[in-house]
């Protein structure tokens, strides 16, 4: 099953050339309570995208899908909307899929769940030490469609030097392990284009593979759309891009075990390097 590819946007244009691309999912972030802080100093995007880029984007998707990422479950104060009402803002404004980040408890999942009371797709993003600890409890809140697992937050979280340390230290492949069986789709982390990345898109691509992971966030690396300013070089990036990825992906999905292995020892000795160096 191919990869279901998220690109993160506010932009009606390039959201329209992504869509065109064959990009599944624009991807709203409008998170952004303590997301400074515990970010500090690092090269890491803070969109702080709001409800009207989610009326602008929903508006033009047709093929894609309208993915946004509310705040982390938070009570109403004079600074801040309550979830609720922040969830609910957004479900009228016309998300087809709600992330919830930084979820730490049961109850903060069950509130999430019915809150949205089904009326979009419910994803949780798993990205903090309590969340991967407490898995198996997670996986049993009613209503939930999606996981994805966050690589960078959950990597700062351990206090792991290099977010990739999660692939050969065993933790995303027992998240996986437990999602599968528990029936969900899932996804992590996200990929370069094909040749890039500190670790090469293609090793990335091949974990997905092997770990039975259906859907990825299309990083900075792959396209950084806000420094191009002519949209046919966009567009013909964007398509070229996206079609090398779904060919290499055809390649992928015909490897037997032994070369998944082959791959994922790769991205050890990889990563090794990256932090021992």
């Amino acid at each position: 099953m191919a990869l279901k590819l998220m690109y993160i946007t506010n932009n009606p244009t390039i959201a329209a050339v992504a869509q065109e691309c064959g990009v599944d999912r624009i991807f709203l972030d409008m998170e952004y309570i303590g997301k400074e802080e515990r970010q500090y100093g690092m090269n890491t995007v803070k969109s702080h995208h709001t409800v009207e880029d989610v009326r602008k984007i929903g508006g033009l998707l047709h093929d894609s899908e309208l993915l946004v990422r509310v705040n982390p479950i938070h009570e109403k104060t004079r600074d801040y909307r309550s979830s609720e009402e922040e969830i609910e803002e957004v479900l009228r404004a016309g998300a087809d899929i709600l992330m919830l980040p930084m979820v730490k408890t049961v109850k903060e999942a069950e509130r999430f769940v019915h809150t949205v009371d089904g009326r979009a797709k419910t994803m949780l993003l798993i990205e903090t030490a309590e969340a991967n600890e407490t898995i198996d409890d997670l996986l049993q809140v009613d209503g939930l469609d999606e996981i994805h697992i966050g690589l960078n937050d959950m990597h700062l979280a351990y206090r792991k030097r290099f977010m990739f340390e999660l692939l050969i230290d065993g933790t995303v492949d027992r998240l996986c392990e437990k999602i599968s069986k528990k029936g969900l789709p899932y996804g992590f982390g996200g990929i370069a284009r094909l040749g890039y990345g500190m670790i090469p898109a293609e090793k990335i691509i091949t974990e997905h593979y092997r770990l039975g992971s259906t859907r990825a966030i299309l990083s900075r690396s792959f396209c950084n759309a806000e420094d191009i300013k002519n949209m046919d070089e966009l567009k013909a990036l964007f398509r070229f891009e996206t079609s090398r990825i779904r060919d290499f992906e055809r390649t992928v999905a015909t490897l037997n075990q032994e070369k998944l292995r082959e791959n994922h020892e790769e991205v050890a000795r990889l990563v090794a390097k990256i932090v021992n160096g």
